[in-house]
């Protein structure tokens, strides 16, 4: 049996286990067991996603490893960056306010805005479907059916797939009922987080997330992101957007439209410790 320290923290209820490398190294375990066992919310800590906390990375200021709590890789997670942000510059990983993180989406850029805002730079969103990836000659209001529910998909990669669903009311019980048969539907073959959205003015949406790997999330900050582009090339939305999730608000401003996708998405919202401790494993 080995003991290892970790933090936990959430991001508007997202919730993440963090370990620094060492401890890692110390389990013996591959990291998609690894997130598997301490995500578990019965026989482990309990949460979403497993980070792992690299300092030795070549090309940026620092890295992390990112696994879903089902044991899949994630190329990246809005809401686990900001904690990590907040995480690594509070333990002095990083001596700057503003640094580059590698992850498996690109080089990602968060701020340190104050102690209880982490603003990001997500980088730019991907439209082109066989980037998404989306089995789809477009990518904005593709005809979907499922039983009789007829439903506009629109596929955009915030480094991760996300399918949005603009939707006049009910977005949680549809996210409840067809979320995880969207998420794995052979139009992604990757599988994808699937939104579905109110929208409630020009400047402001209520989104319940489905997340790929993971079943229904209090947060998803990429969702959020990839939602707010879906509704500026539709028209629904302006280029700042207050987006509602069952956790919280955040704020995306995305300056891009439909003739200049060329623009990076920026995220802003709250990182909160929940506790540290030590687990035997």
């Amino acid at each position: 049996m080995t003991k290892i320290k970790f933090t936990k923290m959430n991001g508007l209820g997202n919730d993440f286990v963090i370990l620094d490398y060492e401890e890692y190294k110390n389990t013996k375990f591959s990291p998609d067991n690894l997130a598997k066992k301490l995500c578990n919310r019965n026989f482990g800590i309990g949460a979403d996603g497993l980070i792992i906390v690299n300092p030795n990375s070549q090309n940026t200021d620092i890295s992390w490893i990112f696994y879903n709590s089902d044991g899949s890789v994630a190329q990246m997670c809005g809401n686990g960056m900001r904690c990590f942000a907040r995480y690594v510059y509070d333990k002095k990983f990083v001596d700057k306010k503003e640094f580059s993180v590698e992850t498996k989406a690109g080089i990602i850029i968060p701020e340190i805005i104050s102690e209880n805002e982490i603003r990001v730079n997500m980088g730019r969103p991907i439209l082109e479907p066989k980037e998404v990836p989306c089995k789809s000659e477009n990518n904005l209001n593709i005809p979907y059916t499922l039983g009789d529910k007829k439903f506009l998909l629109n596929a955009v990669s915030m480094g991760n797939p996300h399918c949005i669903i603009f939707v006049e009311n009910d977005s949680k019980k549809f996210a409840l009922e067809y979320g995880s048969k969207i998420e794995c539907d052979g139009l992604f073959p990757e599988k994808t987080n699937v939104e579905f959205v109110e929208i409630l003015s020009k400047n402001e949406v209520n989104i319940n997330v489905w997340e790929r790997g993971c079943g229904i999330t209090l947060a998803c900050g990429t969702g959020a992101c990839a939602t707010t582009v879906a509704g500026i090339l539709n028209g629904y939305l302006t280029n700042k957007v207050k987006a509602n999730l069952p956790g919280g608000a955040l704020t995306i401003e995305w300056n891009g439209s439909k003739s200049d996708t060329n623009h990076n998405v920026f995220m802003s919202g709250r990182a909160d410790y929940s506790f540290t401790g030590e687990i035997i494993i």
